[in-house]
């Protein structure tokens, strides 16, 4: 299953892709359906095959088209927004950086946020923004302690991100929260795919950036040094994960900062990043505040 929040009649609506490009406006088609993603994926199976049901015989005026649709975050605000650093063996050599021995974890806020085709902000105070192409992993069950073993039967789908970054502020200390969490430099979308759609653990997947349409970043998922349950087993031993919790994953090598000259994003430029077999996430740059 497909699933996405978008604008429509004017409120935030759970919308259900079709395999001929159109969304179901899950409150028009089902009316005393679940109100949200999270909702959706919280229920697992059962809720997941009453929604495929209902959506078999579309009603009159339920459905709009994917490529006009206003889309919103899949999630607009998850409780948690956990980032993984130098996750993939090349970027952490391009970036001059040894192997990490163990998951590099960082936050995000969820002001960072923009949905599919929202506008990715430069920021007034930087020239240095960066693309990072990245997996997330999307929470479906309230989990603490997880083994590894048993960490893909808590996540419920997985989504493309892509973490912007401003190098810049990044790197003014030992800690990246600040380059990491300008407002709207952190693309979500546009759609969260259920994993039983997926490989297990989201791998392999070829994962892409382009910018302009040339290519900058071209990997797999399967290159994670810390590969989809080692994440949510060693962060479940931190904190209790919830639903609609994303984790995302870290980025593979291609980057501005990685290149000579960096060539960092600009005003004019649309930045977009592939998952193979989960979408597209398309976000033009503008200039910010």
């Amino acid at each position: 299953m497909r699933l996405c929040t978008i604008m429509n009649g004017g409120k935030a609506v759970v919308g259900v892709k079709t395999d001929d490009g159109k969304i179901i406006d899950l409150s028009k088609q089902m009316p005393r359906g679940p109100k949200s993603v999270v909702e959706i994926l919280a229920g697992g199976k059962k809720v997941q095959a009453e929604v495929a049901k209902a959506c078999t015989k579309l009603k009159a005026g339920a459905t709009v088209s994917a490529k006009s649709a206003k889309y919103l975050c899949p999630i607009p605000n998850p409780g948690k927004i956990l980032c993984i650093g130098l996750n993939y063996r090349k970027h952490a050599e391009e970036t001059g950086n040894p192997i990490p021995p163990y998951p590099i974890v960082f936050c995000r806020f969820n002001n960072t946020l923009a949905p599919h085709n929202g506008k990715m902000p430069m920021p007034s105070h930087s020239t240095q923004l960066d693309w990072e192409a990245e997996l997330t992993i999307v929470i479906g069950k309230k989990c603490r302690n997880v083994p590894k073993e048993k960490a893909l039967g808590v996540i419920a789908g997985y989504a493309c991100f892509n973490d912007g970054s401003v190098r810049d502020w990044q790197f003014k200390g030992s800690q990246w929260t600040l380059g990491k969490n300008f407002d709207g430099t952190g693309g979500f979308g546009p759609d969260i795919v259920t994993s039983d759609e997926l490989p297990p653990g989201g791998a392999p997947l070829r994962i892409m950036t382009r910018v302009n349409g040339e290519v900058m970043q071209d990997s797999n998922t399967d290159d994670l040094i810390f590969d989809v349950p080692t994440l949510v087993h060693e962060i479940s031993k931190v904190m209790t994960l919830d639903p609609g919790d994303i984790i995302i994953t870290g980025t593979p090598s291609g980057v501005a900062s990685g290149r000579t000259p960096p060539n960092w994003l600009k005003p004019g430029d649309v930045c977009e990043v592939e998952i193979e077999k989960i979408g597209v996430l398309r976000n033009p740059i503008v200039q910010g505040a």
